[in-house]
């Protein structure tokens, strides 16, 4: 093994996750600190597709440092506010970045959204409570389109595309569950999906699992 290769087997593993993702693509940009990262998502609107609380954002570059993916660049200090640290991308963190970018591009991930598991235990509520949920989501999403896609109408026409490519995602990802909650809407009020407490504990047990829950009585 190249002392390359023996220098890379020794590094701290960490787990690709989109905030460290972020940060990484920041430092790519430039040296920053911690506070100018999470300013540049906001004002970016980046937020909107990776959480970028500052509780999480610190201890995801000091688990990055830990990894040798980034360093600390200089510390500096403004009047009595607390010293800033600048950091700045290692050779071995470029690296990193652009494995992580084709990964995250090429191979789809099996996610666990808090909605599919709610749907999964759907028998856990009354029809008339899953009505008036699924209804109050479907209002929510039709408020976040609008939105989106007002925001969308103020920009210039020559806006650099490249710039959008993850907002036409999430537009193209509100759609699809709007359509989907639409549709799922109908059924419930016209009843070709509705539950019965009993039919449920038979096919619970034909099922031979309690994979099926049925509400309490």
């Amino acid at each position: 093994m190249t002392s390359e290769g023996m220098t890379r087997a020794r590094r701290p593993a960490v787990k690709p996750t989109p905030l460290a993702l972020m940060v990484l693509g920041l430092l790519a940009e430039r040296p920053m600190h911690p506070y100018e990262m999470q300013r540049l998502m906001i004002e970016r609107a980046k937020d909107k597709v990776i959480n970028v609380q500052r509780g999480s954002l610190y201890p995801a570059v000091e688990r990055l440092v830990k990894a040798r993916l980034v360093e600390p660049a200089e510390t500096s200090r403004e009047g009595r506010r607390p010293e800033r640290t600048t950091y700045q991308l290692t050779p071995d963190g470029r690296d990193t970045v652009a494995e992580w970018m084709v990964s995250m591009l090429r191979t789809p991930k099996v996610e666990y959204p808090e909605f599919a598991a709610a749907l999964a235990f759907l028998p856990l509520v009354t029809h008339a409570d899953a009505l008036a949920a699924l209804d109050a989501r479907n209002r929510r999403l039709t408020a976040e389109l609008a939105a989106l896609e007002a925001t969308l109408g103020l920009l210039p026409t020559d806006f650099p595309r490249l710039f959008l490519v993850e907002t036409e995602y999430q537009l193209a990802m509100l759609r699809a569950e709007k359509n989907w909650v639409t549709g799922i809407l109908d059924d419930l009020r016209s009843g070709r999906l509705a539950w019965d407490l009993d039919r449920i504990r038979a096919w619970s047990e034909q099922l031979g699992a309690a994979g099926v829950i049925a509400p309490p009585t």
